[in-house]
């Protein structure tokens, strides 16, 4: 087939699957021709063959056959990287590639790891054991069966510690190894500065030379669509490498708004685990744990029976907020020279108990309700109707009615923009059913015990 009949099919294809999805996915590949009714195409990685062969492979097959070309199917490949004897080079030889730039590690463009963020120091409980045991098999920097891991939960719970941990651990098991940890906001800062100074193929070949690739807070890059798409490129290029990738967030792919599908769809291959909300015995187990810190910085100083339990029973929200107020407290005990009791923590921490009385969320709710069903919270909110989904929204959508101080259309926004009749509608099914379905009814008392406490 000519390069001209290829033109013809190329400029096809952009008109069926739209210039974006031309540019990223079709526009790399090259026809290498037809032989026997199979027409080879070649595609620059791994994961560009698959993704094309999934989602594109029919409508090449049907221009190609409207070219007048005689195809039964496409064979997709990637370049051999085996050295080519002289005698079987048919094609022009190209310009050398360019020499990658592998910078000292000094020079990568990294932030700084906080030294108190150590395995050691991480207090694992029920709520993040199993983040925990995924960040470890990272941190052994052997070869890991998921990638990437994809770290999420809200404001203090121990996403930053984990990915800081990883690193540190690494640093100490594979000093060999180039790890490269920063936020989302420090790699877009990076990629629009190397843009400005004309420098991309530095930032190009430097972030893709590391050997784990850590990024913090991913959900700053949603919107920005220049930055997504050197990102996007930036992971291929990595996976394809077989180097390992560890993402933060502050909410699962599929719930970051104004991410790209390709994006949310490549983060979803790897492994997923939500941070959840700390319970009790791990907010006791976190105090108990900085309090044999502070008897040593502060000897002498006396802790009155019940003030951690106080306190992990009042501030359950974020593992800083709980961390801050035991600093504060040891300090101003030892200013003022007086004993750590029930009396003063409330003296001093007036304004944290007050901020941080529980007040329970829609989204909380939620989250609790779709993990205590076994449903993906993703369904749940979305359109699905079938028993098995449908029965658990109605839950949640009671108790968000009974918990929470929302209006009815406030919850129906929060459940995927359902009218407010549909929610009224939910919440009476479920008062109905309660008053038969013992089952359904013990349920919903465990349910709203677990999002009071």
């Amino acid at each position: 087939m000519s390069e001209e009949s290829w033109g013809r099919v190329r400029n096809e294809l952009i008109k069926r699957v739209g210039k974006t999805n031309f540019s990223t996915w079709i526009e790399p590949l090259s026809l290498i021709g037809v032989d026997a009714g199979i027409a080879a195409i070649e595609a620059p990685t791994k994961f560009m063959r698959d993704w094309v062969s999934r989602n594109f492979e029919e409508q090449i097959l049907r221009e190609l056959r409207a070219s007048g070309m005689v195809v039964e199917r496409i064979e997709f490949r990637v370049p051999d990287l085996r050295p080519i004897p002289a005698a079987d080079v048919v094609r022009p030889v190209a310009a050398p590639a360019r020499k990658p730039v592998r910078a000292s590690d000094d020079d990568l463009p990294g932030a700084p790891l906080d030294a108190r963020f150590t395995f050691d120091s991480f207090v694992v409980g029920k709520p993040n054991e199993l983040a925990h045991a995924a960040a470890r098999r990272v941190a052994e920097g052997g070869p890991v069966s998921f990638n990437p891991l994809f770290l999420y939960g809200g404001v203090g719970l121990g996403k930053t510690h984990l990915m800081h941990a990883i690193a540190h651990e690494l640093s100490t098991r594979r000093p060999d190894m180039r790890v490269l940890y920063l936020s989302a906001e420090q790699f877009m800062y990076r990629f629009v500065q190397a843009l400005r100074d004309r420098q991309i193929m530095d930032f190009k070949e430097m972030f893709r030379s590391v050997d784990v690739l850590m990024v913090d807070d991913v959900q700053f890059i949603a919107g920005k669509d220049s930055t997504q798409e050197e990102f996007f490129h930036t992971f291929n290029a990595l996976v394809d490498q077989g180097k390992q990738i560890v993402i933060s967030a502050d909410r699962a792919p599929g719930e970051i708004k104004d991410l790209e599908e390709r994006i949310r769809s490549r983060l979803q291959c790897g492994l997923v685990v939500d941070l959840h909300p700390t319970d009790y015995e791990l907010r006791l187990g976190i105090l108990q744990t900085k309090t044999e810190v502070y008897r040593g910085q502060y000897p002498g100083l006396k802790l009155a029976d019940g003030v951690l339990e106080f306190l992990a029973h009042r501030i359950s929200t974020n593992v800083r907020v709980l961390e801050g107020a035991l600093t504060r407290l040891f300090a101003f005990a030892s200013l003022v020279g007086r004993e750590i009791t029930l009396d003063l923590a409330q003296e001093c921490l007036t304004d944290i108990l007050r901020a941080s009385d529980r007040k329970v969320t829609i989204e909380e709710i939620q989250r609790k309700v779709a993990e205590h069903y076994n449903v993906r919270l993703s369904d749940m909110i979305g359109p699905k109707r079938m028993r098995t989904i449908a029965r658990p929204r109605q839950v949640a959508m009671y108790l968000s009615k009974n918990l929470t101080t929302r209006s009815l259309p406030e919850i129906g926004r929060r459940f995927g923009g359902r009218d407010h009749t549909t929610i009224m509608h939910g919440i009476r099914k479920i008062e109905e059913l309660m008053v038969d379905d013992r089952q359904l009814t013990e349920d919903v008392d465990l349910l709203r015990r677990l999002l009071e406490s």
